[in-house]
């Protein structure tokens, strides 16, 4: 059962405590309510303050926003025939300072981080709430300021870093360097790890666990940034395997059921997730990610819109690079049946020629037929012919009809255009951690070490039978190899442009494998965000003061 309840309307109550900015004018302070900041430190205030603090996570975590900047753009990821922002995935020059997404994503997180800060600043004036627990609560707001400060630097670059609440307006603001930033983020989470507990009886709440996690990767991310230090990678090590040695989380023995809807969002393997619900009154717009990889199936012959198989936003199509190459093991591995829809069964019977596969002139199906085939490989003309289906061959992938990813559906929903969904988004599962220890003992040249962790994630991901074909040898285990293997583990998961970047390859794999984003995608310019233009015109002295990214 999910107990940590909260909704965007609790992070709107906590901006009224106190004079506050808005959203669109972060620096212009308004009045916006008569209510006192004195409400901060009651104990229900407070606790409130905190849970607005959580809900924060909900405007990038499942939403289009947080999407968009994470999987367009990648080398495994380019855009579908519907949906805005396709030049996300271009880097066009529409890709500016007054792009939405980029925007949107910097004003809600600089709100998140005001209202922790304030949390933090009324702490010591609460009354009305043991002390253990007010411990509890602050180490939970540096963790969720911590994790909003990491996401903001690696978009950004150098942010302002604000760590004391906002009472007064001031349109003065600089850029803070990146080294700087990165020191007040582990310094947040270094200090909340001790006052943190490894269970928490409000599922969802920020646990020792995530804090480690949260910790091993900013360590994994800040070894190639400008803020790198010597024992990065050491550091990530440590923390990534205290996280699997020393707490109850458990890789699930199958791959599938880690995305299993409703009660099995709470599992062994979930760390830390975003929470969201069925409750429309507090789900605010809900995770969307439920529409974003589905193809166009319900436009096509025997089939229409049904609830379990996905409202088709269409708007990430996988690249041939992603379905080949990365998932080129079929065999052995069982994440690309267990990622991908292979089948669609007529929902709508009857004899239709409007169709993509040109190897027959129409077809003829009953409710429950397969109606679409994709066999993920080639299949002659003859081959197909014989088949009394649609056959979706790799030669026939186009903008409206590529593999479905499965993993986010949400065949709860109410009707057919429900957009809200009310499935968890798992920010942190222990597979990731797994993947961490790798990766940073590979670094230090520890592959030998590196290498269990990796093959008991491969174990996990192994047909029935495979589990020795799906080991690897320590002469494998490589950087690329572990490019791909978190792929094939993660993807969609909001991951991919924070490792490309991660590894410096940014600009060299969307040049490869992206060919929408290869034209325009230019180093020096594309490993950041531009910044917000209505942040620097907002700041005194504008873009002298707060200065914009390279080529924006």
């Amino acid at each position: 059962m999910k107990t940590l309840k909260y909704s965007t309307s609790l992070l709107a109550a906590a901006l009224l405590l106190l004079t506050t900015p808005s959203c669109k004018d972060l620096l212009k302070e308004t009045v916006v309510s008569q209510v006192g900041a004195d409400y901060l430190t009651t104990a229900a205030g407070f606790e409130a303050g905190v849970k607005a603090v959580y809900s924060s996570l909900r405007d990038f975590y499942g939403r289009e926003n947080g999407m968009d900047v994470t999987v367009f753009g990648t080398d495994t990821y380019t855009f579908g025939s519907d949906g805005t922002y396709k030049y996300m995935n271009q880097y066009t020059t529409q890709l500016d300072s007054r792009t939405q997404p980029i925007i949107d994503i910097w004003n809600a997180f600089y709100i998140g981080i005001n209202t922790a800060n304030a949390v933090i600043d009324q702490a010591p004036n609460v009354t009305g709430l043991d002390e253990a627990t007010k411990k509890r609560r602050i180490a939970e707001v540096k963790f969720l300021r911590a994790h909003h400060y990491f996401v903001l630097v690696q978009q950004y670059g150098a942010v302002p870093l604000v760590l004391s609440q906002s009472t007064t307006a001031n349109k003065v603001a600089t850029r803070t360097p990146v080294k700087e930033v990165y020191a007040a983020i582990v310094q947040d989470l270094e200090s909340a790890l001790p006052d943190l507990t490894a269970t928490t009886p409000d599922y969802g709440r920020v646990t020792k666990g995530a804090c480690e996690h949260l910790l091993a990767r900013v360590y994994l991310t800040k070894a190639t940034s400008e803020a790198a230090a010597a024992d990065d990678y050491a550091k990530a090590a440590t923390y990534s395997q205290n996280v699997i040695k020393n707490y109850t989380y458990k890789l699930l023995p199958d791959f599938a059921s880690v995305f299993q809807q409703g009660a099995g969002e709470i599992n062994d393997e979930v760390i830390f997730a975003t929470q969201y619900t069925s409750d429309p009154t507090t789900n605010g717009v809900g995770n969307e990610t439920h529409l974003y990889f589905v193809m166009e199936y319900d436009a096509q012959a025997g089939m229409k819109r049904s609830i379990d198989l996905g409202r088709p936003f269409r708007r990430f199509r996988p690249t041939e690079y992603l379905l080949n190459t990365v998932y080129a093991d079929r065999v052995n591995d069982s994440r690309y049946a267990k990622s991908f829809r292979t089948v669609y069964y007529s929902n709508n019977p009857g004899t239709f020629t409007n169709l993509f596969d040109t190897s027959k002139s129409s077809i003829t199906v009953k409710a429950g037929d397969t109606a679409i085939y994709l066999p993920g490989v080639e299949w002659t003309l003859a081959q197909r012919a014989k088949k009394p289906y649609q056959v979706l061959v790799p030669s026939l992938y186009r903008p409206n009809l590529f593999p479905t990813l499965t993993k986010f559906l949400d065949p709860i929903r109410p009707d057919l255009q429900y957009q809200p969904g009310s499935r968890d988004f798992l920010m942190f599962r222990l597979a990731e951690t797994y993947l961490i220890a790798a990766e940073a003992l590979v670094k230090q040249g520890k592959v030998t070490e590196a290498l269990p962790f990796i093959n008991t994630l491969r174990r996990r991901a192994a047909f029935p039978g495979k589990e020795a074909a799906m080991q690897i040898t320590a002469s494998q285990l490589t950087m690329d190899f572990i490019m791909e293997e978190r792929e094939r583990e993660l993807q969609g998961e909001m991951f991919r442009w924070f490792d490309l970047k991660r590894w410096g390859k940014l600009i060299e794999r969307v040049k490869l494998y992206n060919p929408d984003a290869a034209p325009n995608i230019k180093a020096g310019k594309h490993e950041v965000r531009p910044i917000p233009q209505d942040q620097i015109d907002r700041t005194a002295g504008g873009v002298a003061s707060f200065p914009q990214n390279p080529g924006y």
